[in-house]
Parts: C-alpha cells; sequence; structure tokens
C-alpha cells in the first residue's frame, strides 16, 4: 500500500501546484479564457461559453510537459 500511499501524495501535490498557477496566472491578466477562437453566445435567456481555443493550447502545453518528464525522467 506505500505506492498507493505515494501515489496519492504525488496527485495531491499536483493539484495544489496546478491550483496555484491558476491562482496566479488569473493576477497576470494572461487572455486564457477570452482568445480568438472561444465560443461565446449569448442569448435573450440563455448563455453558452466554450474556451476552444484555450483548451488546445493548455493540452499543447500539458502534452508537452509530460513528453519533457517522459524524456528526460528516465
Amino acid at each position: 500500500m506505500t505506492g498507493l500511499g505515494k501515489l496519492l501524495i504525488a496527485g495531491g501535490a499536483v493539484m495544489i501546484a496546478v491550483g496555484l498557477i491558476v491562482v496566479f496566472a488569473g493576477k497576470t491578466n494572461l487572455p486564457l479564457g477570452r482568445l480568438p477562437g472561444d465560443i461565446a453566445y449569448r442569448g435573450k435567456n440563455t448563455s453558452f461559453y466554450f474556451p476552444i481555443m484555450t483548451c488546445i493550447i493548455i493540452s499543447v502545453v500539458l502534452s508537452l510537459v509530460m513528453w519533457l518528464i517522459g524524456k528526460f525522467g528516465h
């Protein structure tokens, strides 16, 4: 069970780090969530928002980070 415990601790540390990054990124006026290509629809009684470009950029950055960890982690 020590392997599971270490995995849970590492997962918690990653979640804390991501949370801190999100909090501090919000204070730096990064345009994440307001990029060209993000879909926003505001009707009379409804609103719909889908940040597709933000999702793509975050996905590319995370893929690059995971690739680098895999490449140099061994």
